[in-house]
């Protein structure tokens, strides 16, 4: 028979992942072993395996669990049913205000993703690209006219290129917290996105006729 889990393995699991993702992004996947990762946390190596398998587990939880919030942050979103321009206000709001709690989960996401296994990475990288398409989908339901010149995505990467860099500069405890950025991050790119037009240069161009 299976030995119960303890009330506490949960709130443990957490806190190993969290000094994994840490070291992972301080010091490097690579250059991280298992024994730092148990010494980070106070364990010896013998309860750190009873959590995960090997350092690859801890990489493989530790990028599918932020993804799957960012995704779950989409899709609550989206359940609210608001006009494009609060939806998209909203969107920017969520994932700033989660990217304050998960520097260093994001850092890995962004930088240590290759280390995956095939599958685990496609994974990955699927439910990224459903987030962005919460984003597209939102901004071409702002400026539906930009749907037919495909610029929805580009824009959507674009705006995704201002806010999931931020863990390279914006740091806690600074002048300015994710909190306080969001705001501006939703003026610039609205401000911005109003002065888009669709460029008939962008479609292809029909074959001359005589």
């Amino acid at each position: 028979m299976a030995r119960p889990r303890s009330p506490t393995h949960d709130d443990q699991r957490e806190q190993i992942l969290a000094a994994a993702a840490q070291l992972f992004a301080t010091r490097g996947y690579s250059a991280t072993t298992m024994n730092d990762v148990g010494a980070a946390c106070g364990i010896g190596k013998a309860t750190l395996y009873h959590y995960v398998r090997d350092k690859h587990e801890l990489l493989a939880q530790i990028t599918a669990g932020h993804v799957a919030r960012l995704e779950q942050q989409a899709q609550a979103v989206l359940a609210l049913g608001l006009a494009p321009e609060a939806r998209l206000r909203e969107l920017i709001t969520r994932f700033m205000r989660e990217y304050a709690s998960a520097e260093h989960r994001h850092r890995v996401l962004t930088e240590d993703v290759k280390f995956l296994a095939d599958g685990e990475r496609e994974a990955v990288l699927a439910a990224e690209r459903r987030v962005v398409a919460a984003f597209a989908d939102t901004i071409a339901a702002l400026r539906p006219e930009l749907r037919a010149e495909r610029l929805a995505k580009p824009l959507a990467m674009l705006l995704f290129g201002m806010i999931n860099w931020t863990f390279t500069w914006l740091k806690a405890g600074g002048a300015l917290s994710h909190e306080a950025l969001a705001p501006v991050v939703i003026d610039l790119f609205l401000g911005g996105v109003g002065a888009v037009q669709p460029r008939a240069s962008s479609r292809p161009r029909a074959a001359a006729t005589t």
